[in-house]
């Protein structure tokens, strides 16, 4: 993750702090996420009959687009050198504004919408996201993240 100070941090609060590199979701990872999660709904794992459907192909799930947030924000989000710990915290808002075709590429845009100190060593990060997928003008996902620093 990024490192900055805590008073460079706070700075950043109300403005875009990055854009993760892009991550391909192609049929292998979908189908891991189902056997991991049990989700093996047919639009997920089986492309002939989601061929079928609206969406012309199997998707990601929605909550494996989301569970990539902890990857795309490891180059993006930062964090205080004296960071020991990160956790999260939870999630507000969270829409699943467009499905991931097998095959697509995603990146996360993260901006800092708030820093709070929780108690002594523990800082509450808001972040706002977006996940885009290339190519498409609606992103996947929209959602308010927060994440608990120790330090």
């Amino acid at each position: 993750m990024p490192v900055a100070t805590l008073e460079q941090i706070a700075a950043r609060v109300g403005q875009e702090i990055g854009i993760s590199g892009w991550l391909m979701v192609g049929q292998e990872r979908i189908t891991a996420f189902a056997d991991a999660t049990e989700d093996r709904q047919f639009i997920h794992v089986d492309p002939q009959a989601a061929a079928q459907t609206s969406f012309g192909g199997t998707i990601a799930h929605g909550f494996l687009t989301l569970s990539l947030l902890s990857r795309m924000a490891a180059e993006t989000i930062f964090v205080p050198d004296t960071t020991k710990m990160i956790v999260n915290y939870g999630l507000d808002r969270v829409r699943f504004l467009a499905p991931v075709r097998s095959g697509k590429r995603i990146r996360g845009r993260f901006s800092l919408d708030g820093l709070e100190a929780k108690a002594p060593g523990q800082i509450l990060l808001r972040h706002i996201v977006a996940v885009e997928i290339e190519g498409e003008d609606k992103p996947a996902l929209s959602a308010v993240w927060l994440t608990l620093l120790f330090t």
